[in-house]
C-alpha cells in the first residue's frame, strides 16, 4: 500500500477520535467546555489536510490507484458528515443542509457503484466541483469548531449566526456538486441495467 493511500486510512482512523472530543463538547448547554471544541477542531483540521497531502502525493509521485479514487471521496464523506451531525446536534445546522449533503452523497456513491459495474468496470474520481465542495465543508467545520473554541456561546450568537450562513452556502454548493456530476456520468445512468 503506497503513502497516499495510508493517509487515506490514516483519515479514516481520526474519525472515531474527533467524534470522541465533538461528543464531550456541548454547545449552548452549562456543561459547555471549549478544550473539547478546540481538540475536535485540531483533529478535524489534521485530518483534512490529509487530503490535500495524499492527493498531492498520489499526483505528484504517479501514485494514483483505484483504491484512492474510491476510498480518499469516502474518507472526506465520513469525515464531514460526521462533523455536519455534532453541528446539528448543536443547533448550528440545519437539518434540511444535512439532508442536502447525504442525499448528494448517496447519489454519486450510488453512481459510482453503477460505473464500477459497467462492462468497462470504470472508477470515476472526483471533479473540480466535489473537491471544491470539499474544501468548503472541510473550511466551515473547521471555522465552527475553533471559532466555538475561542468565543463559545457567549459571542453575542456570531459564531452560530456565521456557522448557520456557511451552511447554507454549503449546501448550495453540495447540490450544485451533485447536479453537475450526475449530469456529467448520466451515460451510467442512461446505460444501467
Amino acid at each position: 500500500m503506497n503513502l497516499p493511500n495510508k493517509l487515506t486510512l490514516a483519515r479514516m482512523a481520526l474519525v472515531p477520535v474527533f467524534m470522541l472530543f465533538a461528543g464531550l463538547g456541548q454547545y449552548n448547554t452549562p456543561s459547555f467546555d471549549k478544550t473539547w471544541y478546540l481538540a475536535a477542531g485540531i483533529v478535524f483540521a489534521a485530518a483534512s489536510f490529509t487530503d490535500f497531502l495524499d492527493g498531492h502525493l498520489a499526483r505528484k509521485n504517479h501514485m494514483v490507484t483505484d483504491f484512492g479514487k474510491f476510498a480518499d471521496p469516502l474518507a472526506d464523506k465520513l469525515l464531514t458528515t460526521v462533523a455536519f451531525l455534532y453541528m446539528m446536534r448543536d443547533g448550528l445546522c440545519s437539518p434540511v443542509v444535512l439532508a442536502v449533503i447525504l442525499a448528494r452523497e448517496f447519489a454519486v456513491s450510488g453512481l459510482r457503484m453503477v460505473a464500477a459495474g459497467a462492462r468497462d468496470g470504470r472508477v470515476i474520481a472526483a471533479n473540480i466541483w466535489g473537491k471544491v465542495k470539499t474544501v468548503l465543508q472541510m473550511l466551515t467545520i473547521i471555522f465552527y469548531y475553533f471559532a466555538a473554541a475561542f468565543f463559545g456561546p457567549t459571542d453575542g450568537m456570531a459564531v452560530g449566526l456565521i456557522t448557520q450562513a456557511l451552511c447554507w452556502v454549503v449546501a448550495l454548493v453540495t447540490a450544485v456538486s451533485g447536479i453537475q456530476y450526475l449530469w456529467t456520468n448520466r451515460q451510467f445512468i442512461n446505460t444501467a441495467k
